[in-house]
């Protein structure tokens, strides 16, 4: 029995493959496509987005705001890879016009439109909500460490670096010792040098790396990223306020709720996000009494009185004011060495001569908040927040690790990543045939 045979290589064609013909009226280069071209470049702050009259041409920037898109849907996000895409990739000839521009071109737009990127990842957005896929009436919150590029030993020797050139600017004040001033020009150049000058150590996978911490605020009716950030902070303590603000500002909602998780626990953000309208659903960090092996009465146990700003203690006895810390923000309360010495319930109380009880300087935006949280808020934010985070690592990155040097660099690829991720979702919920529809209509 004979095999399937092929086409001869010199075999000539009467009808020539048209490569409209090979891309499926529901395939996403077609979404792409009409994304793009609806678009209003030169207004997002894309260069050469009109054509010069004079000069050698130059590439669209639609042409290669398409490659990066394609690119970063199929795992491709290299340079020098997309240029390889270019010239055996069908799709990509169909989609590209058979271009096939050079990776020094391909990368050169990638670094000179950060800001430009993000713009055009908000009029996604925009576009979205036009057509009713986002509700804007729950927001989840949350982070996720992506590694840089910079090695571990890079970055040990910045900070140390850092560290030397710290010190000797502390000795030159106190005028303790005798600087060698070929020895701080020598690390000052050492430090100009560094191709990766922000990103710090932040805990990935249990193991300290180079990393940055990406934030983003997903709207949960069909798990889009509205607003994301790049930060060096490798806590989300301080991240509360600053993404609320910005998913208010992409969904144009005066009041929407926020959950996040506890490490977004901040008294002072949480009462400003209250005042505001973005009103937070966070579980509270509260600190422990650890005393006692965990045995002796919690903050629980003592009553506020708001009255005489005092506190009861379960031996019905006050406890007053003492100071407050602005830097810490919390305020100190005492009891009395007299009546904690005569207490029955000293042993249960405190190992100490008395008792004392700190005060959050809000606490009573915190105890609102605590009120408002349930295991159903907490099941909506997982549901929601942790999917995006794991498409765009593994379905888009293919490994969270970023290939831009960086923070300007890290916000690039995360906004390309984001705005990917956002069409990809899009088209899953509306169909790639409809979403074409839709975007050449709206044009």
């Amino acid at each position: 029995m004979a095999y399937i045979q092929g086409e001869g290589r010199g075999q000539g064609s009467l009808f020539p493959v048209v490569l409209d013909d090979l891309v499926p009226v529901d395939h996403m280069c077609r979404v792409i496509d009409a994304f793009v071209a609806k678009l209003a470049l030169s207004e997002l702050g894309f260069e050469r987005a009109q054509a010069a009259e004079t000069g050698r041409p130059g590439y669209d920037p639609r042409d290669l705001l398409k490659l990066y898109l394609y690119g970063y849907l199929n795992q491709i996000r290299s340079s020098r890879r997309l240029e390889v895409e270019c010239r055996r990739n069908v799709e990509l000839m169909w989609l590209l016009g058979r271009l096939y521009p050079d990776h020094k071109s391909i990368s050169e737009f990638r670094r000179m439109h950060t800001e430009a990127i993000t713009a055009a990842g908000a009029a996604l957005i925009r576009f979205a909500r036009s057509c009713g896929l986002i509700r804007g009436e729950w927001i989840a919150i949350d982070g996720s460490k992506f590694r840089a590029v910079a090695s571990i030993d890079s970055v040990r020797e910045r900070l140390a670096l850092q560290r030397y050139l710290d010190s000797v600017k502390k000795a030159d004040a106190e005028q303790e010792t005798k600087i060698d001033h070929s020895a701080v020009q020598a690390a000052l150049e050492k430090l100009k040098q560094n191709a990766e000058p922000e990103a710090g150590f932040m805990l990935v996978r249990q193991q300290a790396l180079p990393a940055y911490n990406i934030q983003a605020a997903v709207d949960t009716e069909n798990a889009l990223i509205v607003a994301h950030a790049v930060v060096l902070d490798a806590s989300d303590i301080r991240c509360l306020r600053p993404m609320a603000e910005a998913a208010k500002q992409a969904i144009e909602a005066d009041n929407f709720n926020v959950v996040a998780d506890a490490g977004y626990s901040n008294g002072e953000q949480v009462a400003q996000c209250e005042a505001a309208g973005m009103m937070p659903f966070v579980p509270v960090m509260r600190t422990v009494n650890n005393q006692g092996d965990g045995t002796l009465f919690g903050r629980n146990e003592f009553r506020y009185v708001p009255d005489s700003d005092t506190y009861i203690c379960p031996g019905d006895k006050k406890l007053l004011r003492k100071h407050t810390n602005y830097k810490d923000r919390y305020t100190m309360y005492k009891a009395s060495s007299v009546d904690c010495a005569a207490c029955s319930l000293k042993s249960r109380c405190t190992q100490a001569p008395r008792r004392g009880s700190a005060r959050h300087l809000y606490e009573d935006a915190l105890n609102r908040m605590q009120e408002r949280v349930t295991p159903e808020a907490m099941r909506l934010r997982r549901c929601t927040v942790e999917h995006p985070f794991a498409t765009i690592k593994y379905r888009i990155f293919g490994h969270p690790r970023l290939l831009m040097r960086g923070l300007m660099g890290a916000r690039t690829e995360i906004g390309i990543a984001t705005m990917a991720y956002n069409l990809k979702r899009i088209t899953n919920v509306l169909g790639a045939a409809k979403l074409t529809k839709e975007l050449l209509h709206s044009r």
